[in-house]
């Protein structure tokens, strides 16, 4: 039996436990009832949508199991029609990607060539478990090299690119979000003017339109499949952000959102904070350990 079956194998128990012994550690609301739910509450629901975005805080790690427990239950309920899509990688790294999930190269040379995060092993049980299922990975973010380049240069920069640049990213030029979202933005920044000017929210948008136009682009030629992408919470909240930007690419799309918070009323929560930020939020304990 290949290795990475054998890991799969070995990490579902792991997970199902800790799913279990974590049962007291969060909730899950429906935030249009403000009532509690379940994973397989979401997984149903999915009857009637395209794409689940899962907003994480990348250091919970209640939020990543709960993640892998969500894509394992997505496959069960729609076999041969999942798909998980990830912030974590690069679209310059799909063909890697695409090698490694099909067995053709080491995890050594994949996780050096894909520039895996430093809290890859937070991740690792999504891509072996796609590995094993023969589930397709989106390596969905822009290329840091051009969110950098942006940042310094703005967007107007990206022109130069030459073809094969141009080809990991969306159509040019890349719509700026305005309204809410950049309210949003300038708030967590501390405020419109503590930016010397308007290219980190350019940046900001150059991720949210690469990661909407792989989704799109994905969905496209991948008609029925249930999409699970997975990204940071600021990324996807309200519906703004990638969410946002997938809609301008797929105006059919049909979302659905969950927003996952590590937060002391996750036994009360305070609707003020979270009715508006997705159909469901999930709500952890701030105790329990981070991954980093």
């Amino acid at each position: 039996m290949k290795i990475a079956a054998v890991l799969a194998m070995l990490l579902l128990p792991f997970f199902s436990f800790c799913q279990d012994s974590l049962s007291t550690h969060y909730k899950i609301y429906n935030t249009q009832t403000q009532k509690p739910a379940t994973i397989d509450d979401i997984v149903a629901q999915m009857q009637k949508a395209d794409v689940l975005f899962f907003g994480e805080e990348h250091n919970d790690s209640t939020g990543h199991r709960l993640e892998y427990l969500l894509l394992n239950k997505l496959v069960a309920a729609y076999p041969d029609k999942t798909a998980l899509s990830m912030e974590m990688f690069e679209t310059d790294c799909q063909t890697v990607l695409n090698e490694y999930l099909a067995g053709l190269i080491r995890e050594k040379n994949f996780r050096t060539d894909v520039r895996v995060w430093p809290n890859y092993k937070d991740y690792q049980p999504l891509i072996e478990f796609a590995k094993s299922n023969h589930v397709p990975v989106v390596a969905a973010n822009a290329p840091a090299r051009y969110t950098n380049m942006v940042n310094r240069l703005g967007l107007n920069s990206l022109q130069q690119l030459d073809a094969t640049g141009k080809s990991y990213l969306p159509p040019l030029p890349v719509d700026t979000a305005t309204g809410p979202y950049l309210a949003k933005f300038d708030q967590i920044m501390g405020g419109h003017a503590s930016m010397p000017g308007m290219e980190m929210y350019q940046a900001q948008n150059l991720w949210d339109a690469t990661m909407g136009w792989s989704i799109a682009t994905f969905a496209k030629t991948h008609r029925g499949y249930k999409i699970l992408q997975i990204n940071g919470g600021f990324h996807s909240e309200e519906k703004l952000g990638i969410a946002e930007q997938l809609k301008h690419y797929d105006n059919k799309v049909r979302i659905l959102n969950i927003a996952v918070y590590s937060d002391d009323s996750f036994d009360n929560p305070d609707w003020s904070k979270f009715a508006k930020m997705g159909d469901y939020i999930i709500l952890t304990d701030p105790k329990l350990p981070k991954t980093f």
